[in-house]
């Protein structure tokens, strides 16, 4: 089918991805921070304490929004509109899962800050304890930032990972040392200081997650060797769209998978396909147990409830995050499935799970029919349907062409931003 011209030149401008809300957040950070700037220099100096100051909130606030109920609590508070609001007010709350513009903008502000701090600690004469422990701290700090920039995360996300557990443990535990000396040195109390109270709260958000630590039974189903399908019981029923992160070797690596509770029973199952080595293994070699850790953390289609109407769309194992919404129906929603093969793939308890549900769902097998023009596909459904809105779950450059392609024609849409 013939797809509408994209809207007006400025909405254009505005749907492009280096606008996207995402980076529009961390550019607000940014201007905070040279607002704190301006205002430090009003007088002609800056006073390190307040540039410590500034260190650790934007750090804290990099932390804090990563953190699993921090980001619970943020879409419980965005999708809190009714569906009577004008559909552009929906339209941007809904860009909540935008929220790491946030933690780039306070790491790469609070890093640089730091490094301020550190010229400020060297020319003004601090105690050799303080020099030392920051001297060692800002190169931490910077392979911190350098290994999250996309090139190497995208390249080499297992090393990103450690690097980022391992390197952030030790960067918290030197700005305690440090803390504590600056305050000796001042002659303080640490409980007066603002530094330990943000700290503190640090602290307690990375721990929070390790404190879930457990080691859990899972029965392992695979209806081919492309998926298998890992069903838990331990006591925790995740919410629709929820997330769930699982690890044979907890202080290596995890991987995420969306929960997939099923109405009316305990327990729920995740949809794990062959995307690399890690998930290959699983697979192949099935484990009757794992490791999960931390909260069960909301998801992109938590959204789904802004709007009257939704159509979800998924290529091959995205139909995991979809699932769960399509059998919870909050919303009346219409599917879009690209896969190869469904049946042989997935097996048939799955599929006619699925149609069950959405029996009047586009089911695309690419095996027989190649690979669709998913815009077109997602735009039907959309103006056939009579939906607000567009939900995309697939690959990073789908994804992508799906939402951008459809904002651009006036549609909300919505899917990952591979920021993490």
């Amino acid at each position: 089918m013939d797809l509408p011209p994209p809207t007006g030149l400025l909405r254009r401008a505005f749907k492009h991805p280096l606008l996207m809300h995402y980076h529009r957040l961390a550019a607000l950070v940014w201007a905070a921070n040279l607002a704190a700037l301006w205002y430090g220099m009003a007088d002609g100096d800056l006073a390190a304490q307040s540039v410590s100051h500034l260190t650790l909130a934007n750090l804290t606030l990099a932390v804090l929004v990563r953190q699993q109920y921090v980001i619970n609590g943020l879409f419980w508070l965005a999708t809190r509109a009714p569906t009577r609001w004008p559909l552009r007010v929906r339209w941007t709350l809904a860009k909540v899962y935008h929220f790491g513009g946030l933690h780039v903008g306070g790491a790469t502000a609070g890093t640089l800050w730091f490094l301020v701090l550190l010229v400020l600690l060297v020319t003004r004469g601090a105690p050799a304890g303080v020099l030392a422990v920051s001297c060692v701290l800002a190169p931490l700090l910077l392979v911190l930032v350098g290994t999250a920039l996309p090139p190497f995360r995208a390249r080499f996300h297992d090393h990103f990972e450690r690097i980022h557990r391992f390197g952030g443990w030790t960067v918290l535990l030197l700005f305690w040392v440090q803390t504590l000396l600056v305050v000796a040195d001042r002659g303080g109390s640490p409980w007066t200081a603002v530094e330990t109270w943000l700290l503190g709260l640090v602290t307690i958000s990375v721990a929070l997650p390790w404190l879930r630590l457990r080691r859990v039974e899972v029965v392992v189903e695979r209806p081919s060797p492309h998926v298998a399908l890992a069903h838990f019981d331990h006591g925790v029923t995740p919410f629709a769209g929820s997330s769930t992160a699982i690890s044979r070797s907890p202080l290596k690596e995890w991987h995420s998978f969306a929960n997939v509770p099923a109405p009316g029973r305990t327990g729920f199952r995740l949809t794990i396909s062959r995307a690399g080595d890690w998930t290959g293994s699983f697979i192949d070699d099935a484990p009757t147990r794992v490791w999960v850790k931390g909260i069960t953390t909301a998801g992109v289609a938590n959204i789904e409830t802004l709007f009257t109407r939704v159509v979800y769309v998924a290529t091959g194992s995205g139909i995991g995050p979809c699932l769960p919404h399509l059998l919870a129906q909050l919303v009346p929603a219409r599917l879009v499935w690209a896969t190869r093969a469904p049946r042989r793939t997935y097996g048939d308890a799955l599929v006619d799970e699925i149609l069950a549900v959405q029996p009047e769902a586009v089911v695309w097998d690419t095996s027989e029919h190649g690979k669709p023009d998913l815009v077109a596909l997602a735009y039907a459904a959309h103006r056939d349907f009579g939906a607000e809105a567009v939900i995309c779950i697939s690959n990073k450059s789908t994804t992508w062409k799906v939402v951008h392609g459809l904002e651009r024609r006036g549609i909300p849409a919505y899917g990952a931003i591979w920021d993490s």
